[in-house]
């Protein structure tokens, strides 16, 4: 049996909701249609009901409904929708979701669908669509359809639309339901499969990284490269909570020097956690550290505009990381790696952090670097992460290629003790 679940608010979308289901039945799926109304009477029946979502959140109706703040009340249903789908997915009711809305109904549909794993089809129908919807997505794979009128009624536009959602998400639960993706697993695609590694990348950590991938790949390993572009390090730290890597090779850490200075790709404060949190043995580096990114170079925030400045191309900007902002980088990356529950290893490139950095590079700066390793290796003193020096730049084939083979010990040792 595949089931679709359909996620929304029926006291407004009830109509539009009870035409979905009908359809969905008719594409041959089964249908557990969730309500997260709150103050007007649902207009269709739900298979689980607002109370039942309200008391996920550890929330009351009444509460909700007699709150004065809207929007906390949309938040908690929200969150009890993450709940409600979580536990159908982890019972093997949900082979798919499906959500239509504006503003509120996208935010509160989308919040849930980021909860369930990678793979699992996720389909919103939203007026906002045509937007900006990167809050909406953030580091999921939620597939966005943009709904031409607002959800207001079935008339001669939004039938359409609507009817190729629900075919769309119909053939897409019932192939994720025939497939052995059914837990949202990708790294176990099936026997033989190859282990999964995360790999963290820039255009000017590029050639040690290519190095590291491809030993990696000859040792048996899909490497899945992310770009540093702040979706980019979300998107691997939200696979790595997931437990779906065999370990991960952080070489490019960019985004915690955008995060310091106020650059536009920060990952945010969490970036360099999830793989600590779940023991998944990680062999890190310090890769572009030395580069802070803006836009483009009229764009540049007045206090950057007496630093090194280099455009790196006419929509990005780059400024070199000063001493005392390589120290506090050092710190930083030291108090994450050292909360890491698995095995933990950092290679430092002596040379340089990235092609600018390197020798002879227009950001070639031995003095903020050296305060970057001595703050490293001072906030790991005593911790379990092992520290290796290189006598190399981060784009020496050599670094990369012994950056793949500490990785692969660390996860062989780890296979062999379980």
């Amino acid at each position: 049996m595949t089931n679709v679940v359909l996620v929304g608010t029926l006291d407004t979308k009830g109509v539009e909701y009870g035409w979905l289901r009908e359809r969905l039945l008719r594409a041959g799926v089964e249908v557990v249609l969730v309500d997260t109304g709150i103050m007007g009477e649902p207009r269709v029946p739900a298979d689980i009901p607002r109370e039942e979502v309200a008391r996920a959140a550890g929330a009351g109706l009444p509460q909700l409904r007699a709150a004065a703040d809207r929007g906390a009340a949309v938040t908690a249903m929200a969150r009890g929708a993450e709940a409600i789908l979580s536990r159908l997915h982890a019972e093997g009711r949900l082979h798919g979701v499906l959500a239509i809305g504006g503003s509120g109904g996208t935010f509160l549909a989308t919040r849930a669908m980021r909860a369930l794993p990678l793979g699992v089809p996720k389909l919103m129908v939203s007026s906002m669509a045509s937007g900006d919807v990167s809050s909406y997505v953030g580091s999921s794979d939620i597939t966005l359809m943009y709904s031409v009128v607002d959800i207001a009624g079935i008339n001669s536009v939004s039938a359409p639309v609507l009817a190729n959602a629900a075919e769309a998400v119909a053939g897409m639960a019932k192939g994720f339901a025939r497939s052995a993706l059914d837990r949202g697993r990708p790294a176990r695609l099936g026997p033989g499969a190859r282990p999964l590694v995360a790999a963290s990348m820039a255009g000017v950590t590029t050639a040690g990284v290519d190095a590291a991938r491809e030993r990696l790949t000859e040792l048996g390993y899909e490497v899945l490269v992310f770009h540093v572009s702040g979706t980019g390090g979300r998107t691997l730290e939200n696979l790595a909570g997931q437990g779906i890597f065999a370990g991960v090779l952080d070489l490019t850490l960019s985004e915690l020097a955008d995060d310091l200075c106020g650059g536009i790709l920060t990952a945010g404060p969490d970036r360099l956690s999830a793989a600590g949190r779940a023991g998944i043995p990680q062999v890190v580096s310090l890769g572009a550290l030395d580069i802070v990114k803006f836009g483009p170079l009229e764009t540049l925030p007045e206090r950057a505009r007496y630093r090194r400045v280099r455009i790196h191309n006419p929509s990005l900007t780059v400024i070199r990381t000063t001493e005392s902002e390589c120290a506090e980088l050092g710190r930083r990356v030291a108090a994450k790696l050292r909360a890491a529950t698995g095995p933990t290893a950092v290679c430092v490139p002596l040379r340089g952090l990235s092609t600018l950095g390197a020798p002879g590079g227009p950001y070639h700066d031995p003095g903020a670097d050296g305060a970057l390793f001595s703050a490293l290796r001072e906030g790991l003193r005593g911790s379990s992460a092992r520290l290796y020096d290189y006598d190399t730049d981060i784009n020496d084939p050599v670094f990369g290629r012994a950056a793949a083979h500490r990785l692969h010990a660390m996860i062989g040792a780890v296979s062999a003790a379980a």
